[in-house]
């Protein structure tokens, strides 16, 4: 099984650590990680606004840099989303209107991309990932793992699993937290707004962390809770999983 990990933008500019703990964790789990250096951005910020030709380009590079892997697992439900939904349409109009990109292959690398707890729960079959977590945690769902993806309860199981960790519910657990990317940039009022929403009713729960499986939601939520002058701290799911009461690797997070 050669599986390939795909950083995304976000993640490799302000949270390196959470694509060390995806290589810590699937390494423990007994999986050979690969990191090809020439990959880049999915296009999602691109195909967002409205720049589709400008996403070309990418959705061509993603296809031919990640053609030799069986898997590419991403710590980003939003990344995934956009490669598995996005990155075939983009190919097939491409080529009706007479550009070279193929939709093929284009299909093929959205067909073996997958979200880490897909990986692991679909694709290793495993809930329980060894995992030691000492904390009150709540989980938001983000819209594109919850929507596109539909992730399910798969997050939600592993962390179930992780010993010590409580699980804590969050009431409107599925209303977006504003964020959404260019969105919170063009409708930055109404993206406060309902990031407010969440970051009440993350603190409301009483957890000391607020998980999720995209640090850019993360993010949002974690700024408004700061701005709020709250001690809840976002924390990727991954760095959860990837701790051990050997290497308690999230610990500094909350």
């Amino acid at each position: 099984m050669r599986v390939a990990l795909f950083i995304t933008c976000v993640n490799d500019t302000l949270y390196p650590a959470t694509g060390r703990a995806v290589v810590t964790l699937l390494e423990r789990l007994g999986v050979q990680v690969h990191f090809p250096e020439e990959q880049s951005c999915c296009g999602q910020p691109h195909f967002n606004t409205g720049y589709r030709h400008q996403t070309e380009p990418l959705v061509r590079r993603y296809a031919r840099v990640f053609a030799e892997y069986d898997y590419v697992v991403t710590p980003s439900g939003s990344c995934a989303a956009m490669v598995r939904d996005h990155h075939p349409q983009v190919a097939r109009r491409a080529r009706k209107e007479g550009r070279e990109l193929s939709p093929a292959a284009a299909q093929q690398a959205a067909d073996r991309t997958y979200e880490l707890t897909e990986f692991l729960v679909d694709v290793l079959g495993v809930t329980d990932v060894g995992a030691w977590f000492p904390h009150r945690v709540t989980y938001h769902p983000t819209c594109h793992g919850l929507r596109m993806l539909g992730l399910g309860d798969r997050p939600r199981q592993l962390l179930e699993n992780v010993r010590g960790l409580e699980l804590l519910e969050l009431e409107g657990a599925q209303e977006c937290c504003g964020f959404g990317g260019t969105f919170a940039l063009k409708n930055s009022a109404v993206s406060t707004a309902m990031g407010k929403d969440k970051a009440r009713s993350v603190e409301a729960t009483g957890a000391q962390a607020v998980c999720t499986v995209d640090n850019s939601c993360g993010m949002h939520i974690g700024g408004l809770l700061a701005r709020r002058g709250s001690t809840v701290r976002p924390v990727h799911i991954a760095e959860i999983l990837a701790s051990t009461a050997d290497a308690p690797y999230a610990e500094a997070a909350v």
